[in-house]
């Protein structure tokens, strides 16, 4: 038993030194919500999404209406997510052009209506969580999960400022094992002469909210983003558990039907 729990083990490591070998900075899994806490959890996404995304990112394929099924009522709706249109069956549009948004960022922001569906939770939620202070670049911020990505950090005033910590190692093998050691996000990168950096984020300025709560305020953003990408999910894995049970049940009176036939043939 002990050397298949070894074997895993290194197998797992290997598996995260290959994908840190990559450029690829390692992930946090976005945390799960439990049943009775998943409506609170979505409307509180859908709060954070009109406050803070919708300025820029539309959600073209998502309606208002759809909010209902989350236990919002049309009047808290209207009251408190609506900015960019009046009608409650319209689309969740941004009022800034495709021109505007081109002159001011170089590219129109995504729209995110499928986003989770294209990365995926744990992708978006190390995503938010990994910004950090960057000089250098246009907008004084970067990522390290999407090195040099033209997005500001939006939601700096709630995160803090976090900074970047680089420490240079002799081979990948050493730079791996330190990855592997670290805690929370880490990106490997090459560097010059076959040395390797790795990358994690340290506090820096504080923000408003501690980081707890801007973990669950992160969290509760995925969440939402994830039911839009496809609010019938719930229903299709409900759907699908019940024709399971039934394909079974059918099976077992098929399989017993088809024993008392052989029964009278022998």
């Amino acid at each position: 038993m002990n050397l298949i729990v070894r074997f895993a083990g290194g197998f797992l490591l290997a598996a995260a030194g290959v994908a840190l070998a990559q450029g690829e900075a390692r992930l946090i899994p976005a945390p799960s919500v439990s049943g009775f806490e998943r409506d609170a959890s979505l409307q509180r996404g859908a709060r954070n999404f009109a406050n803070y995304c919708l300025n820029c990112h539309s959600a073209q394929y998502m309606r208002y209406n759809r909010l209902t099924d989350l236990g919002l009522t049309e009047a808290q709706i209207k009251d408190n997510l609506m900015f960019a249109t009046e009608k409650i069956g319209g689309t969740m549009t941004v009022a800034m052009t495709t021109a505007d948004a081109t002159a001011w960022f170089g590219a129109p922001p995504p729209d995110l209506s499928v986003e989770a569906r294209v990365r995926g939770k744990d992708w978006l939620y190390s995503y938010l969580l990994a910004f950090y202070r960057d000089d250098k670049t246009a907008t004084g911020w970067n990522n390290l999960v999407f090195p040099n990505v033209a997005m500001p950090h939006a939601l700096w005033s709630l995160s803090g400022q976090k900074k970047l910590v680089d420490i240079e190692y002799e081979d990948r093998d050493k730079a791996e094992a330190a990855a592997v050691a670290a805690k929370g996000l880490v990106l490997v990168e090459p560097a010059v002469g076959g040395k390797y950096f790795v990358k994690t984020l340290t506090e820096g300025t504080p923000g408003a909210l501690t980081n707890v709560e801007y973990e669950r305020f992160v969290s509760d953003l995925v969440n939402y983003l994830d039911y839009i990408s496809e609010p019938v999910k719930n229903d299709r894995i409900n759907i699908g558990i019940v024709v399971l049970i039934f394909l079974g049940v059918l099976f077992a009176l098929v399989y017993a039907l088809k024993r008392d036939y052989w029964k009278e043939l022998h």
